[in-house]
């Protein structure tokens, strides 16, 4: 554990960062690179190596982030909705979900993702992320009445994201939730990384006006110059609400209450096929990710080499801790790119690509790419291979 400052100063094909860490509960390395936004708005990413989004992961890696999040949310009076960010957080903020049940067996609990993706007619809370390349995206509120009643009688919020940069897309999800339920008393922020600052943190209880904690393993500041990149400028989001995207409202979007349940029957069968020396990766798709994991997860206790990833809409450079990129059709159908960093074909053995959408032409391109087998997943339990 390091308390003495460290500082870095990372030249970007988008600008200068410099980074100051403050505290640090493991090595800077094995937390989080450096990478380069293809965005406008902020030219620069610290890219997780724990999240499984842009990178990697072995689940076990994963999990214990999930953990350690989890441990560290203050005694809450309940009941508790846990929200994870879309897109990039889905599956931290879920697995952090998850292991707080463990934790808290008794407690009544919700957890929600944000989307990007409206599924259904039920009633949406929209707020926005203003650096981000997909700025727009909301809430849906549960259509099951268990569920929407936990959300409405909530005495805390327990937002998770990846990381803190200025604390702006918290406070608007807070709002947008005290609007709806102004009984809520406590907001408790989860993070790999808070860069906002000792200022800015200490600052975010009056801006939100309740009580507001924060734990990350990873604290400090930054500040970043940009340089005269310009950014290719392609658009990464064309929200239409009465479009169909073959979102699902199973796996997070209009509630749980529970853990989702791992695939252990699917892994079974997978890992039966997978010979000792083969490396496998597991690849979530834009907003699905949690499942992936279990699935992940699952196979890693059966003996299986497997890591974890997600593909995403967010255009990142080729540069710093990301050395290949991989561009592909949106399997949500909204026309926009899609991306897939640090992984090469051939790279891996086996490719078990997980989605929620009906199969499309979109996936089986990026099956095709990765020679990959595609896993359609309806709900918890019934998942179909797509030939």
């Amino acid at each position: 554990m390091s308390h003495s400052p460290t500082h870095y100063q990372v030249l970007l094909p988008t600008g200068a960062l410099a980074l100051t860490i403050e505290r640090s509960d493991c090595p800077l390395d094995d937390i989080m690179g450096f990478a380069a936004r293809d965005n406008a708005k902020r030219g620069f990413l610290f890219l997780s190596k724990v999240l499984g989004k842009h990178w990697p992961v072995r689940p076990a890696a994963m999990t214990a982030i999930h953990a350690r999040l989890a441990a560290a949310v203050p005694p809450l009076a309940g009941p508790v909705v846990f929200i994870a960010m879309a897109e990039t957080a889905i599956g931290l903020g879920q697995g952090v979900f998850e292991a707080w049940l463990r934790l808290h067996p008794d407690q009544p609990a919700l957890f929600l993702h944000s989307s990007r993706y409206r599924v259904g007619d039920t009633d949406i809370v929209e707020f926005e992320e203003a650096h981000s390349h997909a700025p727009r995206q909301f809430l849906h509120l549960p259509p099951a009445d268990a569920e929407r009643q936990l959300l409405l009688t909530a005495k805390a919020l327990v937002l998770v994201d990846d990381e803190a940069s200025t604390g702006n897309t918290f406070i608007n999800l807070a709002h947008a939730c005290r609007a709806l339920n102004p009984a809520i008393g406590h907001v408790h922020l989860a993070t790999i990384t808070n860069f906002m600052g000792d200022d800015a943190t200490a600052a975010l209880s009056a801006r939100c006006g309740v009580p507001v904690t924060l734990a990350s393993p990873v604290s400090g500041h930054y500040q970043f110059t940009a340089g005269q990149f310009s950014a290719s400028g392609a658009p990464a989001q064309r929200f239409d609400a009465d479009a169909e995207r073959g979102a699902s409202g199973r796996f997070g979007r209009h509630g749980l209450r529970r853990a989702l349940r791992a695939p252990a029957a699917l892994a079974a069968r997978l890992a039966n096929d997978i010979a000792p020396d083969n490396s496998v990766l597991v690849l979530g798709t834009g907003e699905f990710m949690h499942a992936p994991y279990l699935l992940g997860a699952a196979l890693e206790q059966l003996g299986v080499n497997v890591m974890v990833q997600s593909s995403t809409r967010s255009p990142i450079l080729t540069w710093g801790a990301v050395a290949t990129r991989l561009a592909f059709a949106d399997n949500y159908g909204e026309g926009v790119a899609n991306y897939l960093y640090n992984v090469r074909r051939g790279q891996y053995q086996h490719v078990l690509i997980c989605h929620e959408t009906p199969a499309n032409a979109a996936l089986r391109q990026l099956a095709q790419l990765l020679d990959a087998r595609l896993f359609y997943f309806q709900s918890e339990t019934q998942i179909d291979e797509v030939s």
